[in-house]
């Protein structure tokens, strides 16, 4: 959903989309790009150039989904206090059932 969103203004380069998402390692990264390329989804642009250069972008099928990934991110956004309080019972619950 990150990678979905942060391409949603068009292409970018790989360093600038592990810039964009804090804490993905760079194998992650490359392992969800692949994917999503793999799926079409995403299109890689390399360019013959010194020092190489490569641009990730949305394609038309991974337009078609942009709005349904920003519409789940408001979601989250909006109901983010209340989902921590679910994560914080639980976790105390669990907690306690430990110890």
């Amino acid at each position: 959903m990150l990678i979905i969103g942060t391409l949603s203004d068009g292409p970018v380069r790989y360093s600038e989309l592990a810039d964009a998402i804090p804490g993905i390692s760079q194998r992650m990264l490359t392992l969800t790009l692949k994917q999503l390329t793999r799926s079409g989804l995403v299109a890689r642009t390399a360019y013959a150039e010194v020092p190489p250069r490569v641009e990730y972008s949305l394609t038309g099928l991974g337009t078609s989904l942009l709005s349904t990934v920003l519409d789940l991110a408001a979601w989250s956004a909006d109901r983010h206090t209340e989902i921590r309080g679910h994560q914080r019972a639980y976790d105390a619950r669990t907690a306690a059932d430990a110890g």
